[in-house]
């Protein structure tokens, strides 16, 4: 098991040391990198697949769902890398504490899901490349990619820069590729500029660009961003992680820049070649290596996309290796060995796609390859939403929340994936039906699962603002004290008051002098429960700590300026916990909680703290509603 202290990617965290540069230049250099990493998801095989069938069925026609899939990853990338920036953490652990234990279950099923449909596209997309330069049948070439699972591990023993150096090297290979393919193309330069207006020409051409946005847009990308970037160690000030945030979206815009070029120029070859002569149907990565020869007149074109489709494959399934690693532990807080975890990803991958070779043919390959960026797409919402949610919490993100123009955007953003994916899930089962000899077979399995996934989705989507909205009507905006309004009386010697901010902390402490007087001491208790404080308890010095010291010293100040005595403690981690060990450890004598007034159904959702710590103190307990 994972020790719950231990970080993100812990062989490579903070292992680049950024603190230590001078200059724009130098300080861009440390922090390009992971970027790179995640640029190759978004130019891997299964983008092949999608961009060849668009431009081969509709020409230039879908060149604005590539640009907007590319606008759509920057925004979400950058929300990725900042949470990974300001939290400390990524989104798999930040999910796991924000979330109920059987969400992140399913959640960390469905991100599996998507990984093992990412790596499906690798394994297929590298079979095939072995294939059009060797002639090697594609059931060899699925089973030799078992063997890329050594070249992680290598690399991963040489550094996360040695890494990034391999991934730059076949990005490279990529891009001059395609630049001497467009070249022997000659695409028309007037028809390709129509292609950035928005239109969808029918059905397929809406199944085709969610299966672009599927492609572009990748939900493991997200946890792996947010986990990259804390390989770089950085100064864990304001300045500092404002100056990180700035450095990663630069990295973050000439990565995807350059994935946005790999992803057009195939399009655009497809639509140059395949299109205009006639050539509507090319869907398969084998057809078009063959028609590029034929139309072209020339043998480099179909060599230069063979090797480009090798490094493709070669490149982005070391995103897969990473995201899986992350995904697994953050959700499960699991660990296991890395050639392991490596094996068991592609195992996922290459077993449909071998059955589905041994038993339809070399000829089902396009289509399952447009399959896998589809069920990509699918899972995008379960991983954006949350990433929106944990990075509009100003409580969590402190003054590097999203602005109200980002959170618009990424709500958009998140509406768009949702509406095409339920219009493409709807029209498929419908689709199922129609042509099913056994309609009450999909009604009994198919239908039960989609309706499942939505409600959980809706979930996702709907218990942070529940949760908020609650929190709202007894928290001060910010968590700024109140002014505190005293009585005095006498009884007890030591008390120990619990305080979260709110309205509610007057009620509670006057109620609590109330009982010792004047002669008293009291013990101020506040609990830090942002996910760095469960994870690395007194150790963790984030702005949320830093604010909550300073709000304990305001309410100190306070009070002993009207006489009294006053001590203040701040825990970590579970207030279940935390306050009755606090209260046993001071020997307190009485102890006073404000209680906000919930039960039954409220219970599930926002817990039952009064009463486990009822249970584990040996004092009286005063509660204050």
């Amino acid at each position: 098991m994972k020790n719950s202290t231990e970080k993100s990617l812990s062989e490579v965290h903070s292992s680049i040391d950024t603190t230590g540069k001078s200059g724009f230049w130098k300080k861009l250099f440390a922090f390009v990198g992971p970027a790179y990493l995640i640029s190759v998801g978004y130019m891997d095989p299964g983008n092949w697949a999608t961009d060849i069938a668009g431009g081969s069925k509709f020409g230039y026609a879908l060149l604005w769902v590539l640009v907007m899939s590319n606008l759509m990853a920057l925004l979400l990338q950058s929300l990725s890398s900042k949470l990974g920036l300001v939290r400390g953490l990524d989104l798999a652990q930040a999910s796991r504490v924000t979330y109920h234990p059987a969400v992140n279950f399913f959640n960390w099923l469905l991100a599996e899901i998507a990984i093992a449909a990412c790596d499906l596209a690798e394994v297929l997309g590298m079979a095939i490349g072995l294939q059009l330069l060797f002639h090697l049948p594609l059931l060899i070439g699925v089973s030799i990619t078992v063997l890329d699972t050594l070249l992680i591990l290598v690399l991963q023993k040489h550094g996360i820069r040695k890494m990034e150096a391999f991934i730059l090297a076949l990005i490279a290979t990529i891009g001059f590729a395609f630049i001497a393919e467009i070249i022997f193309a000659k695409p028309d330069a007037k028809e390709l500029f129509k292609g950035f207006i928005p239109t969808i020409p029918n059905s397929d051409g809406l199944y085709i660009a969610i299966g672009i946005i599927g492609a572009t847009v990748m939900p493991h990308n997200l946890y792996l961003h947010s986990s990259l970037v804390q390989t770089r160690k950085i100064n864990r000030t304001t300045q500092g992680i404002k100056e990180a945030i700035k450095f990663n979206f630069i990295d973050t815009a000439i990565a995807l820049n350059l994935a946005l070029f790999v992803n057009a120029a195939i399009l655009i070859l497809a639509a140059a070649t395949f299109f205009t002569t006639g050539h509507n149907e090319v869907s398969e990565i084998k057809d078009a290596h063959r028609l590029l020869n034929d139309i072209l007149g020339t043998g480099f074109a179909p060599v230069l996309f063979a090797i480009a489709l090798i490094a493709a494959g070669q490149s982005s399934t070391l995103t897969g290796t990473l995201s899986g690693q992350i995904v697994m532990e953050g959700y499960l807080n699991l660990r296991i060995q890395p050639w392991l975890r490596r094996l068991i990803t592609r195992l996922i991958a290459i077993i449909p796609a071998f059955l589905v070779i041994f038993f339809l043919g070399e000829g089902a390959t396009g289509q399952l390859l447009i399959l896998s960026q589809v069920i990509l797409s699918l899972q995008l919402g379960f991983a954006v939403i949350p990433l929106i949610h944990l990075t509009s919490d100003k409580k969590l993100m402190g003054e590097f929340v999203n602005k109200m123009w980002v959170q618009v955007l990424a709500w958009l953003v998140a509406a768009i994936i949702v509406i095409l994916n339920g219009k493409l899930v709807i029209e498929t089962v419908a689709d199922f039906i129609s042509k099913s000899e056994h309609p009450l077979v999909i009604y009994f399995t198919v239908v039960p699962l989609v309706i499942g996934a939505g409600l959980l989705l809706l979930y996702i989507t709907l218990m942070p603002i529940i949760k908020n909205a609650k929190e709202k009507e007894n928290r001060v905006p910010d968590g700024v004290p109140e002014d505190l309004k005293i009585s005095v009386t006498q009884q007890y010697k030591r008390i120990a008051i619990t305080v979260d901010f709110s309205k509610s902390d007057s009620k509670a402490i006057s109620n609590a002098v109330s009982q010792g007087g004047i002669n008293a001491e009291y013990i101020l208790i506040h609990i830090v429960e942002t996910a760095g404080a469960r994870l690395m308890n007194n150790e963790i010095d984030d702005l949320e700590t830093i604010s909550d010291k300073n709000n304990m010293e305001k309410y100190k100040a306070d009070l002993t300026s009207k006489g009294l005595k006053v001590e203040t403690c701040l825990g970590f981690g579970n207030p279940k916990r935390s306050i009755p060990e606090i209260v046993n450890n001071k020997q307190c004598d009485l102890l006073v909680m404000g209680a906000h007034g919930h039960r039954g159904f409220k219970d599930i959702i926002f817990g039952t703290t009064l009463d486990a710590v009822r249970h584990g103190v040996k004092v009286p307990v005063l509660i204050v509603k």
